[in-house]
């Protein structure tokens, strides 16, 4: 069963949301946490069937909402994906920044030319859309008030907070885009009115990620993962675009059920019990035999 939203379903209205990675897994539960939201929304993604089926799946709920197809890559893509939504809706409030590129790969075997179309999806296409949506999303813009700015929301990780096996690539990529997440915050929160933010989940249920980092060969969970739902991603998308989040700028908040700042348990807790009594006997002992001396 679905989480229920604990938002006002208006807490949107009036709002254009354009979403990269959006036909799909965490994109998707966004835009349609929007959309049940009051907002309108755009999907886009490198495959227009994809797209264009979620989108429609959208529309059955009475959300408003296109696909549009492109590889966030390429510029013109990108400028042509902002293009279409402000010619079907008017103008642009939230920019979701979602596609990303991910397999596992022992850094030995990681060729070059991977790394590099995994930095490019991640960071360079997080880049190349919010330079595409800049001049909706900055204050004034078109439908927008002299003072009203809009929000550009970066998808992150945490593999990069501390160390992940075979993910060098990722973890470079989502390092960057953290990094760009508070100079765009600074810079463009300053001049234009935009505020930017990022979300890095943890492992979430029925998606790619887990699939790939967090089940065993057997199928089963790795020990001591609590894992999350889309939702909670969603609505925290959700909260970062409301009045509630309007004093939130260049943070990016692990949204992972505290996963991040686990390590691994090499002994259970009765052992340690164990052994910290009998530690304390040794040395209890041992300091009654030197005091005799």
């Amino acid at each position: 069963m679905e989480p229920k939203s604990v938002f006002l379903p208006d807490i949107l209205e009036g709002k254009v949301a354009l979403l990269t990675g959006g036909g799909s897994g965490i994109g998707l539960c966004i835009a349609t946490y929007f959309g049940r939201h009051g907002a309108k929304v755009v999907l886009m993604g490198r495959r227009k069937q994809v797209v264009d089926e979620a989108a429609k799946s959208l529309g059955t709920e009475g959300i408003q909402a296109i696909g549009v197809a492109g590889d966030v890559r390429k510029k013109e893509d990108c400028m042509n994906a902002v293009q279409k939504t402000v010619d079907e809706f008017g103008r642009l409030d939230i920019l979701v920044n979602g596609a990303a590129g991910n397999f596992l790969s022992a850094a030995e075997d990681l060729s070059p030319n991977a790394f590099k179309t995994v930095m490019e999806i991640d960071a360079l296409g997080t880049y190349t859309m919010s330079y595409a949506a800049l001049h909706y999303l900055k204050k004034g813009g078109q439908g927008k008030q002299p003072q009203e700015g809009g929000v550009i929301i970066n998808i992150s990780a945490t593999l990069h907070y501390s160390a992940q096996w075979y993910q060098l690539h990722v973890s470079a990529a989502k390092a960057a885009i953290d990094s760009m997440t508070r100079s765009l915050a600074l810079e463009w929160g300053t001049d234009f009115g935009i505020r930017v933010n990022g979300i890095a989940p943890g492992p979430i249920k029925d998606t790619p990620g887990v699939e790939k980092l967090v089940v065993n060969m057997d199928g089963t969970v790795t020990r001591d993962i609590f894992l999350g739902d889309k939702s909670d991603i969603a609505q925290t998308a959700l909260f970062f675009c409301s009045e509630g989040g309007k004093y939130i700028n260049g943070a990016t908040l692990p949204v992972d059920g505290g996963n991040w700042i686990k390590s691994t348990r090499y002994y259970s807790t009765e052992a340690v019990r164990t052994f910290s009594r009998e530690y304390e006997k040794r040395r209890k002992a041992a300091l009654a035999a030197s005091s005799k001396l």
